[in-house]
C-alpha cells in the first residue's frame, strides 16, 4: 500500500498537481520549518530555505521516482541547500554550522489546546532544557538526533538524507547521546 501512495505521489509531482503540491506542504510545513531552524540556527535563514526548497520540489518533481519516502526526499533537498549556501559563505563543516555560543532564537511549536496551564508551563520548561542542551550538541550529530527523535525517521532514511552509511548514522546517533547526557544535571532522589 505504502509503495502505491509513494508511486501516486511521484505521479502527482510530475503533473505538478497543485492541490497535491498545497497537501504536501501543509503537512510537512512544520517538520521542514524545525529541521531547517536546526540546521541554520537562524529564523530568517530557516525561512529562506524553506521557500527554496519547496521551489525546487516544483522544479525537479520529475527526479522523484516514489522508490523512498516524499519526507526523505523533501529533507534531503533542504539539507543540501543549507550544505551549498555553507559552502558558499565560507568552507566549513556542517559542525561548525551553528557553533554552541551562537544565540540563535528557538522555534517554538504550538502549545496544545488540551493542555493545562501548568502543564503548558512544564512542557515549556522542558522543552527550553532540550533546546538549550541541543544547541551545544556538535550540529553533526544534533541532526541526527532530531531526525532520529522529533522526525522519528528510521536509520535507512536518515541515512540517504545525509548521504552517510548507516553505521556512520548509527555512530553519531550513539555519540549524539551521549554527549547530551554528560550536559544532562544529575537526579538526586
Amino acid at each position: 500500500m505504502l509503495e502505491d501512495d509513494t508511486q501516486a505521489l511521484a505521479r502527482g509531482l510530475n503533473r505538478r498537481d497543485p492541490d497535491l503540491l498545497d497537501r504536501l506542504i501543509e503537512e510537512y510545513q512544520y517538520r521542514l520549518f524545525r529541521y531547517l531552524i536546526y540546521l541554520t540556527g537562524n529564523r530568517e535563514h530557516a525561512e529562506d530555505f524553506f521557500q527554496e526548497t519547496w521551489m525546487r520540489v516544483l522544479e525537479r518533481a520529475h527526479q522523484y521516482n516514489g522508490k523512498w519516502k516524499f519526507e526523505a526526499w523533501l529533507f534531503t533537498i533542504a539539507r543540501n541547500l543549507v550544505i551549498d549556501w555553507q559552502r558558499k559563505k565560507k568552507p566549513s563543516s556542517l559542525d561548525e554550522l551553528m557553533s554552541p555560543g551562537d544565540d540563535a532564537p528557538a522555534f517554538e511549536p504550538a502549545a496544545l489546546a488540551e493542555q493545562s496551564p501548568l502543564e503548558r508551563a512544564v512542557q515549556q520548561q522542558s522543552d527550553s532544557t532540550v533546546q538549550v542542551l541541543l544547541g551545544r550538541v556538535p550540529a553533526v550529530f544534533r541532526e541526527v538526533l532530531m531526525l532520529r527523535f522529533q522526525e522519528e525517521m528510521k536509520l535507512e532514511e536518515i541515512a540517504s538524507i545525509t548521504g552517510t552509511p548507516i553505521s556512520t548514522v548509527k555512530s553519531r546517533l550513539y555519540r549524539g547521546i551521549e554527549a547530551l547526557r554528560e550536559m544532562l544535571p544529575e537526579r538526586r532522589v
